[in-house]
């Protein structure tokens, strides 16, 4: 099991900007896939953006599309969500994941790897 952990969130202004930061132990170059899944209280889980580390493919939810963006820092061994643009229903609690199972587009099937304990987002006025 890994030590996954998450940084960055936090209450924005809608309209902000805010970025996540997910750090894993030993770095994230030896791993398959890294993604952010959110979850709003009564809704279930939902795959915001993954990466494919290897072939650098990336997955964004339609909902974040053209505002969201997820990148590696290979400096810092951390994968970072800049999120722009923010909206009342980005809020929820976001956690990062590392090679789990399941396509990030179906959040809530997806199940094991390694997860962070999430961290919170608030966007509000």
């Amino acid at each position: 099991q890994l030590d996954v952990a998450e940084s960055g969130g936090g209450l924005v202004q809608p309209g902000g900007s805010l970025q996540l930061s997910c750090a894993v132990s030993g770095g994230i170059g030896d791993h398959y896939v890294i993604g952010w899944f959110r979850q709003a209280p009564g809704k279930e889980r939902e795959g915001v953006s993954c990466l494919a580390i290897r072939n650098d493919n990336r997955y964004y939810a339609d909902s974040v599309k053209g505002r969201f963006m997820i990148s590696r820092d290979n400096d810092k061994g951390t994968m970072n969500l800049q999120m722009n643009m923010l909206k009342p229903e980005d809020a929820g609690i976001y956690y990062c994941a590392v090679d789990f199972v399941g396509p990030c587009n179906h959040g809530a099937a997806v199940t094991g790897g390694s997860w962070g304990q999430g961290i919170q987002v608030i966007v509000s006025s």
